[in-house]
Order: structure tokens, then sequence, then C-alpha cells
């Protein structure tokens, strides 16, 4: 390769990751800008390097045909040690919270941007540009489709203390039966056994549409209900 195809793949890795850092970067989320255009350069070198090894290899051989037997390339083996090791760092970006998991997207991102750095090192650039254009509109537009197609639901952990326990979760079942929220499990705890006091646990999974604020305020509703948490 010449110092002006280095350059070009350079640059054009340089794009591909900003572009797609970027997008990350307006989000806010773990990995950015500078990350993704560090790994898809990264990878574009892994690349180039693997080209040049070659490269030197014909060379080798072709001076002393005996070395045939000793130099041994595979063009895959750099690229694959690649995909692997970005794969932990895309796992850090991964957290679970609060029953949900965040970080999918930007660990897909991450990934996906080193195999793009790869594509661009071996000089395929329309495949990585074009690559490129598909996951941008991607990661844009169909965000804003997901949340109007797609029916998603969120995982909410409910701590609530009844006056009577039984007429309460018994209220609080039907509330849950009519805004669609499916109970994934429910734990009791009798604080009083005089008064009736009980403390229930309930793991809920919710639309996304009901706010916790219109939960909180449904759930002051319920007379029996002395006091709840949401987490």
């Amino acid at each position: 390769m010449s110092y002006g195809d280095i350059l070009i793949r350079l640059m054009v890795a340089v794009f591909v990751g900003g572009l797609i850092g970027y997008e990350r970067e307006y989000k806010q989320r773990p990995a950015g800008l500078r990350t993704h255009i560090l790994v898809c350069v990264g990878a574009a070198v892994v690349s180039m390097i693997q080209i040049s090894i070659g490269e030197w290899t014909i060379l080798q051989t072709t001076i002393n045909p005996a070395l045939s037997e000793v130099f041994k390339v595979d063009y895959g083996r750099l690229g694959a040690q690649v995909i692997t090791g970005v794969g932990f760092l895309g796992a850090g970006t991964i957290v679970h919270l609060k029953g949900s998991v965040k970080g999918l997207t930007t660990a897909a991102t991450v990934w996906t941007v080193a195999c793009l750095g790869l594509a661009v090192g071996l000089g395929f650039y329309f495949l990585s540009l074009a690559a490129t254009f598909i996951i941008f509109i991607t990661l844009i537009i169909f965000k804003k489709l997901e949340g109007k197609i797609i029916y998603k639901k969120k995982n909410i952990k409910l701590y609530v203390e009844f006056d009577n326990g039984i007429e309460g979760n018994k209220q609080l079942c039907q509330y849950f039966e009519k805004e669609a929220i499916e109970v994934l499990t429910v734990s009791m705890d009798m604080e009083n056994e005089e008064n009736k006091n009980f403390k229930f646990e309930y793991y809920i999974n919710v639309p996304a549409a009901l706010t916790n604020s219109s939960l909180i305020c449904s759930l002051g509703l319920i007379e029996e209900v002395i006091s709840f948490k949401l987490i």
C-alpha cells in the first residue's frame, strides 16, 4: 500500500466511526464520538497491518521460493481478534439497572464500528460507507418508529403497605388488570396481626405509556394503601 492509500483509509475510518459516534455522543451514551473513532481507526490499522504482512510475505517468497513452505498467512486471524476484543469493550457499556438493561445498542454500535474499521482497512469503501449509512439511519429513524410501533414495557419493583391486606391487594390487582400491568412476582409480610397491616412487594411489568406519576396518583386513590414506594 502507498502512503496515500493509508491516509485515505484512515480518514474514511475517522468519518465512519465519527458519524456513528456522534449519534451516540448526542444521546449521551457511555461510548461516544472519540470511543467510536478510536475503535474504527484501530480496526482499520489492524486490517492494514494484515495486508502489509501479506504483501511482505509474498515479496519474500517471490525472492526466495523455499520460504513458501515456512511462511503461512491467515488474513482473518488479526481481524477475528479485533472482533473478540471489542466484544469485551462493548460489554462494559451494558448496565443492568432497576429491572431493565441499558447500553445494548451502544455495545452493538461499538462492535459494528470495529467491523466497519476492518472493512475500511481492507479497502472495501463502498461496503463500509453503505453500511455506515444504514446503521446511522437505523439509530435515528428506527428509534422513533420503535416507540410508536412496538409496545414496550418496563419492570418496576413496588412496595405497598395496606391497612387491610386482603382488600387492599384485591383493589390493587383490579387496578393492575385494568392498566394491563403484569405481576411477575409478589411477596407478603404481616407487620401487625392486630390491626392487619400488611406489607406487599410486587415486581411488575408496566406498559411504557403508563408514567410513574400516573401510577403514583392511582395508588394514592386506593383507600387501603397506607404507604408505597417505587424502585
